[in-house]
């Protein structure tokens, strides 16, 4: 039986997405270095399907190990999040980061070359997109990127182009992220940083749980509506399904896609903060602080050739990634 195999499996999207996969009746073989993740994630995600699934502790950088995937398994198709993601990091660390994220995909898309795989979904992030000019987002605006880790991700999107030029059996779809948040209802599988998260959402978390003291917004002196970020927020587990339309999508036709998957909504980073305290009935203390670099006033997407093209749409709102958020942090203290 033919297997898709789930790069960076273990992860918070990745996770997510093997949860539906496997609902879906998919065979899965998923791979993980867990440098950004944990092993009892996998025990996690039996536990919410009551299915099995192979595993290999691999980085993408060991090209033999790797190699090992691929002889042991018939892999139809790749999904692909597998890559290092902290934008702030990236900036200190470009060299790790253009290394890791794009050497480790020239590995993989060797191999897939070489045991004849030629199907892949691959991560890519709204990044791309740099500074819009306009709002919303449309998949054809020009693209430029602010930090090495949008860059990346434009690389690969690059070059996994180049590849389906070359070779007419390529299939790519390229999905663009906006800001995913949220868990598994479970409360069995969601976000966890490592070390101090990036991200506003886990800090809101972090600081109605009490690990942090305060939240720092970054800005109130933007051109939005109360003058903080506004950001396409999208949970999760929608995110997630885009990947099982995106698999179906290069199942039946050639070429390559390129799909943004938000809600085409924007929330503010203050609307967020007080949406959270109402569902979840919890005090987020925040302080205003200056603007940080690299960061854009808004970003939200349009969704709608994702919705014309692969049937797929956003349908969870901000409330329940607040509460599906929260839920996740009680359950796992």
């Amino acid at each position: 039986m033919s297997k898709i195999l789930v790069t960076g499996g273990a992860g918070y999207i990745g996770s997510h997405t093997a949860v539906e996969l496997l609902n879906n009746g998919e065979e899965l073989v998923i791979v993980d270095n867990f440098s950004n993740s944990s092993p009892n994630v996998l025990e996690k995600i039996k536990k919410i399907t009551n299915k099995d699934f192979k595993f290999y502790e691999v980085d993408l950088l060991d090209e033999q190990n790797l190699e090992k995937v691929f002889k042991e398994n018939n892999i139809e198709a790749v999904i692909h999040f597998a890559g290092l993601k902290a934008v702030g990091e990236s900036v200190i660390k470009p060299i790790e980061y253009y290394h890791n994220n794009i050497t480790g995909t020239l590995i993989l898309l060797n191999l897939m070359r070489k045991y004849n795989c030629k199907k892949i979904v691959f991560s890519s992030s709204a990044t791309v997109y740099g500074n819009p000019k306009e709002l919303p987002i449309k998949e054809d605006f020009p693209l430029s990127t602010t930090n090495p880790y949008g860059s990346t991700k434009l690389m690969i999107e690059q070059i996994l182009q180049d590849v389906a030029v070359a070779d007419k059996d390529f299939r790519v779809v390229l999905l663009r992220y906006f800001n995913p948040i949220g868990a598994h209802e479970s409360g069995l599988i969601g976000e966890v940083p490592n070390g101090i998260p990036n991200n506003v959402m886990p800090y809101i978390i972090g600081v109605a749980a009490g690990k942090y003291e305060e939240l720092t917004v970054f800005g109130n002196d933007y051109p939005t509506k109360d003058g903080t970020g506004v950001r396409d927020y999208i949970h999760v587990v929608d995110l997630s399904l885009g990947h099982l339309k995106a698999l179906e999508k290069i199942r039946n036709e050639a070429g390559v896609k390129i799909y943004n998957l938000g809600t085409g909504n924007g929330y503010s980073v203050l609307e967020l903060i007080k949406t959270f305290e109402k569902v979840n009935n919890v005090k987020v203390k925040y302080k205003i602080g200056p603007r940080r670099k690299g960061d854009i006033p808004a970003c939200y997407a349009d969704a709608s050739k994702a919705e014309k093209e692969l049937g797929w749409k956003a349908t969870r709102g901000i409330e329940e990634m607040c509460r599906d958020g929260w839920n996740f942090a009680i359950n796992n203290k």
